[in-house]
């Protein structure tokens, strides 16, 4: 028989929860078959087979929580099973977060029970201990070998008692809404990455002095510029030219000017990161993630849309790997593409700045004292950690993002 264990995860996971069985009691495998999907706090990931064989038995059912090392199922080797002829389902999602099934009996281990080991003492020192009621297990011996003493009862009655260990307040339980009856409702238990996610930006509301400045980009010279070049660009690179490029080479370039913004707080100490690795954050089924555009200042317009072109594919498919969503150095988030016209981005802990992009809205522009024109404005957004970014760095941060982006030329010199 082989177990199939939880592996390691990944830093900072030790446990996940069982999303769903590729594989039944009594399915053939063969080794590096995909056997379950397994759901953490950041992605999703699939254990393999180590070798071939046949699903003896499941033990950890759907929606079961399991930690690093725990066995989740066991593989007869040669390919005969010794299940029933009708391979039985995936045991189903269980509230208990028991094992599905149980070891059979022939594997399963006794262990003696370990009686407790009785005091070393003197008949003396027993006999007073007896008539003090005083357990020995609690007499500090000062004999070196151990070895209670009557002495060693006699100092352990004199010294005063402990005061009992004050119960624990307690405290009310949170107000839930309850059922309205008559009434139709649904409870949905969140997902692990769902309960991660909620947690997380809580945190860094209650960690971070978390401030937002705000300013707005006329939009004329982004769109002159694409509609220029969108065919030709499509047709050298096979990939579209959109807005994350700009924003991300702009970001970048304040960024350069602006290195506060690109670093992290580490106890009474701040880490300056000299690279320009932008996370891209992108609306997946289970929720916002993360991804990272690595070393995005060394990357070409073409090469950044590739880039999130490919994460983003990869987050809806929920085949992003740990290594793609750790260590970005600065956030850009576009709540714009679902229709928000203005917000306040959470910052995405350690990193101590994020950029919100916008709707494109036609607004009334005065072009000079006489003149208004129709232009397409957007509103951005930077929160940013007050802690160790000053508001006259973040709103020159910010300005100087607008000029670069009303000017994009200066972008495409810089690439």
């Amino acid at each position: 028989m082989i177990e199939i264990k939880v592996p390691e995860l990944g830093e900072s996971i030790s446990e996940g929860t069982i999303a769903q069985w590729l594989k039944n009691v009594g399915d053939n495998v063969k080794k590096g078959d995909n056997i379950v999907e397994l759901e953490t706090d950041k992605v999703n990931m699939e254990i393999t087979a180590d070798h071939d064989g046949v699903i003896q038995e499941v033990l950890r059912g759907e929606g079961d929580t399991v930690e690093v090392g725990d066995i989740i199922a066991v593989i007869s080797e040669g390919g005969a099973s010794e299940a029933p002829a009708a391979a039985a389902p995936a045991p189903e999602k269980k509230e208990d977060n028991k094992p599905a099934a149980a070891l059979p009996e022939e594997v399963k281990e006794t262990e003696p029970k370990k009686e407790t080991d009785r005091p070393l003492a003197s008949p003396a020192a027993r006999k007073l201990a007896r008539e003090l009621g005083i357990d020995l297990a609690n007499v500090q011996a000062r004999d070196p070998l151990g070895r209670v003493r009557p002495e060693d009862v006699k100092a352990a009655a004199e010294k005063p008692a402990a005061p009992a260990p004050k119960a624990p307040e307690k405290k009310a339980a949170p107000q839930s809404t309850p059922d309205v009856p008559g009434k139709p409702v649904e409870r949905v238990k969140l997902s692990r990455r769902r309960q991660t996610i909620a947690k997380r930006l809580v945190e860094v509301q209650q960690t971070a002095a978390m401030l937002t400045t705000f300013n707005e980009v006329d939009m004329t010279a982004i769109n002159e510029l694409r509609k220029r070049r969108k065919d030709s660009f499509l047709q050298q690179n096979d990939v579209k030219l959109g807005y994350m490029s700009f924003f991300t080479k702009a970001v970048v370039g304040a960024l350069k000017q602006f290195p506060l913004l690109n670093a992290e707080i580490q106890g009474d100490e701040v880490l300056l990161k000299k690279f320009y690795d932008i996370g891209i954050a992108v609306g997946a089924e289970e929720g916002l993630v993360v991804p990272v555009v690595r070393d995005a200042d060394k990357l070409t317009f073409a090469g950044i849309e590739k880039e999130i072109m490919a994460l983003g594919k990869k987050a809806r498919d929920n085949k992003l790997t740990l290594a793609e969503l750790q260590g970005g150095t600065f956030t850009i988030t576009n709540g714009g593409i679902f229709g928000s016209l203005m917000s306040t981005p959470i910052l995405n802990a350690p990193q101590v700045g994020i950029l919100g992009m916008h709707g494109i809205k036609l607004r009334p522009v005065a072009i000079d004292a006489e003149r208004m024109e129709n232009r397409p404005m957007m509103y951005i957004a930077l929160s940013y950690d007050h802690r160790i970014v000053d508001g006259r760095e973040a709103v020159s941060f910010l300005a100087k993002v607008k000029e670069m982006l009303e000017d994009p030329e200066t972008l495409l010199l810089q690439s």
